[in-house]
């Protein structure tokens, strides 16, 4: 399976890492740690060194309950950060997190590589359009609402059909449109509580039938840090050990804050299924 992003092909047979940059103040983890031009290049181009495979960048807060921002204030936030990085590293393939198509575009005429969408084009008619128009593959997340309500949206009769037809109607409109590479992220955090996070991650190998590549976006996230008791600082043993779960049940990309750890567990893991496929 592969995805083509600029003329690039890349080949998802083995998982591949997006690292997270946030140019946010109040991202659930990392947020407001980023301010310089030197402390945003040393960051990324460690995650490349750690062998992340895209850089994921992202200039609005999703967490639950964060502070909305107008567009103006995310594309001020994202659009130079991704002429720098295209500057000084020509090569690099980046993903732009927003679910605003005028921020997806302003990215995109910078160079940016590929579309991180948390919903999926329900927040913006415009958006599936935009991706198409630009082809470039597109990432669609499942959510309900929006990040300032999404807490209040946890209920599902069966959560994992419930995704699974979510993302049947939306494929089937991003085909219509014309978008080619598709991915979809089952939404860990958004719209569903703890034990609806686990089942979800339980079953994640039941949207393959999708017949597109899965995204697992785990990464210190509260299903981690609330079931051990700790806090996001503490989740990074977690992370790994879930991170491995979702590999084997199919997830063919990682969005992680932390690339070597998740480069390690994909090297573990593809040495495992060396022995598995024979």
């Amino acid at each position: 399976m592969t995805i083509n992003c600029q003329g690039n092909l890349i080949d998802l047979s083995k998982p591949k890492i997006l690292g997270i940059l946030n140019v946010t103040p109040d991202s659930f983890f990392d947020g407001g740690t980023l301010h310089e031009e030197n402390d945003i290049l040393n960051r990324v181009n460690t995650m490349l060194q750690e062998g992340a495979d895209f850089i994921d960048i992202g200039g609005y807060s999703s967490r639950p309950d964060a502070t909305d921002i107008s567009t103006e204030e995310e594309k001020n936030r994202v659009i130079p950060v991704i002429k720098l990085l295209k500057k000084e590293i020509p090569d690099i393939l980046i993903s732009i997190d927003t679910f605003r198509s005028e921020v997806a575009k302003a990215a995109l005429n910078e160079g940016t590589s590929l579309v991180n969408d948390i919903s999926a084009g329900s927040l913006d008619t415009e958006m599936m359009k935009t991706v198409a128009a630009f082809q470039v593959p597109y990432i669609m997340m499942h959510m309900k609402g929006i990040p300032q309500t999404m807490k209040q949206l946890c209920h599902y009769d069966n959560i994992t059909k419930e995704v699974n037809f979510y993302f049947s109607q939306k494929i089937a409109q991003a085909r219509a449109l014309g978008i080619n590479d598709i991915i979809v992220d089952p939404g860990f955090g958004f719209a569903k509580d703890i034990d609806q996070n686990f089942e979800l991650l339980n079953n994640l190998e039941l949207l393959r039938f999708l017949e597109v590549p899965v995204l697992a976006g785990i990464s210190r996230k509260s299903m981690i840090y609330k079931t051990l008791n700790t806090s996001a600082k503490e989740a990074l043993n977690g992370t790994t050990a879930l991170h491995m779960i979702a590999l084997q049940k199919g997830a063919s990309l990682l969005r992680v804050h932390d690339v070597k750890p998740a480069k390690e567990c994909i090297e573990l893991f593809e040495k495992l299924r060396k022995f598995q496929n024979k």
